[in-house]
This record gives C-alpha cells, sequence and structure tokens, in this order.
C-alpha cells in the first residue's frame, strides 16, 4: 500500500532521474527529544476534561470565597450580594464556563444580564445580555472591557445558556516592573471566536484608561456582581503547561597528545 509520503518520494526520485542525477531523498528530522503527551479524557458538553479543575458543578461554591452570598438552584449558581473569586491562584490557563441573563428584560444597555468574568482579579471578559441590546462596543458580551470589542456578537437571546472558552496567558514582568511580555486572550463565545490572541494594554477599568502595574504570577478567576441576577453553571479550569523538549548533547571525542 502506498502513502502520501511514499508518493512523493517517488516522484521526487523520478525527477531527479529524469535530470540525470541519483540522490537518495532522506526525511528531515529535528533531533528534539519530547516527552510523551499526557494522555486525558476529554469530556463531552457535559462533562469537562479528565485533568480540569471543576470550580462549580453545580452542587456548592465551596472552591469560591464569598460563594456563600450566592444562591443555587437546579444545579446553577445565581449572583447576588456581592462578586466571589476563586480560592485557588491561577497563571496560563483554560477556562470554560457558562452563563444566562435573566429571561425578564427589565433595562437597557450595561443593566441587562451585566457581569464579568477577571483573571488575575484585574482583567475582564465582559458578560452582558448582547441580544439586540445597544451599548457601547467594547462593553458588550465577549470584550475585553474598555479595550477591545468582540469581533462578532454571538450573543444569544435572554435566559438562553450561552458559553465561555477561553485560553488565558499571563503577564510577565522585567524585575524593574516593566512588561516583558503583555497579557494575551482567545474568547470563545458560543463556539464562536471573538477575540484572537489579543494583547491586552493592562488591567480592565470603567473610569480610567488600562495599564499594566507588576503582580504576581498567578492570581484568582472572579465573577462579578453587577446588580443583575445572572446564572452560572459548568465551571472548570486547566492549567496550561507547554510541552519542553531537550536536544541532546552531541558527545566529542577528546584526543589526548603525548
Amino acid at each position: 500500500m502506498y502513502t502520501y509520503r511514499t508518493l512523493t518520494a517517488g516522484l521526487l526520485a523520478l525527477t531527479f532521474a529524469g535530470l540525470g542525477m541519483t540522490t537518495l531523498v532522506k526525511e528531515w528530522k529535528s533531533g528534539m527529544v519530547w516527552p510523551e503527551p499526557e494522555v486525558i479524557t476529554p469530556g463531552d458538553s457535559n462533562a469537562p476534561p479528565s485533568d480540569a479543575i471543576v470550580l462549580f458543578d453545580g452542587s456548592n461554591l465551596d472552591a469560591w470565597k464569598g460563594g456563600e452570598k450566592w444562591k443555587i438552584e437546579d444545579g446553577y449558581a445565581i449572583s447576588q450580594g456581592g462578586g466571589i473569586a476563586t480560592k485557588e491562584k491561577f497563571g496560563d490557563i483554560q477556562l470554560h464556563l457558562e452563563w444566562a441573563s435573566p429571561e425578564k428584560v427589565t433595562s437597557r444597555g450595561q443593566g441587562r444580564g451585566n457581569s464579568g468574568v477577571y483573571f488575575m482579579g484585574q482583567y475582564e471578559v465582559q458578560i452582558l445580555d448582547s441580544y439586540e441590546n445597544e451599548t457601547y462596543f467594547d462593553g458588550q458580551a465577549g470584550s475585553i472591557y474598555k479595550q477591545s470589542p468582540p469581533m462578532v456578537n454571538a450573543c444569544r437571546p435572554p435566559g438562553e445558556w450561552q458559553t465561555y472558552d477561553i485560553m488565558w496567558t499571563a503577564p510577565r514582568f522585567e524585575e524593574d516592573g516593566s512588561v516583558k511580555s503583555p497579557a494575551v486572550i482567545t474568547v470563545i463565545h458560543n463556539g464562536v471566536v471573538v477575540q484572537n490572541n489579543y494583547e491586552l494594554q493592562g488591567t480592565t477599568h470603567w473610569h480610567k484608561p488600562p495599564g499594566y502595574v507588576k503582580h504576581a504570577e498567578t492570581g484568582p478567576i472572579s465573577l462579578q456582581f453587577h446588580g443583575n441576577p445572572v446564572r452560572f453553571r459548568n465551571i472548570w479550569v486547566r492549567n496550561i503547561q507547554p510541552i519542553v523538549g531537550e536536544m541532546p548533547v552531541e558527545e566529542t571525542e577528546t584526543v589526548t597528545e603525548n
């Protein structure tokens, strides 16, 4: 049975033969020695991957500071009484959460289903009922608040469940506090990419421009209470660590003169 690789090699051999040359085509290899990738169970639409840290499975908010303020019913948590933050701190992560704005619309603009998910307690991805709801674009659902509007509005109608899948790379700082590399984020809203490797300009605020101030390498994930009873369910996170290989050191022969 011929594979694409053998057919390609054969064509190269024929080409060289037609030019009156004989050569051998050898597969290129980097020489890098890679560790074997860990085997995990990816899960499905209702279950997290086997290596995920479950932050809320519908039963309790024990993983969160301030979780006792929020109401839990029918497998989801309802925001009330203030924001909550994870007890565990994270750096580079993949985050999955599902949220739903109130089904009954009683306000407009920033008053409709307003909440937010904060990384390291300082960088916000906006949660908002943006279905047929006019507001400033860098404040609608899927935006990096006051920095970057979503590329498209992928919001479902009020009351329906929405998903965020977010890849977060934390900023790095030099010893003197200057930015070595900015925070980078990709946001997928209801299966649609709305932020693609966006480099944050700094922390997010409603009353002042963004800016970086050196902070710890890890920080909590926070969910905002903005006066609206936004619901949440199925929240989990995975720590992201790049796989690292090694290039073998070539041994050199030592010649000793007598």
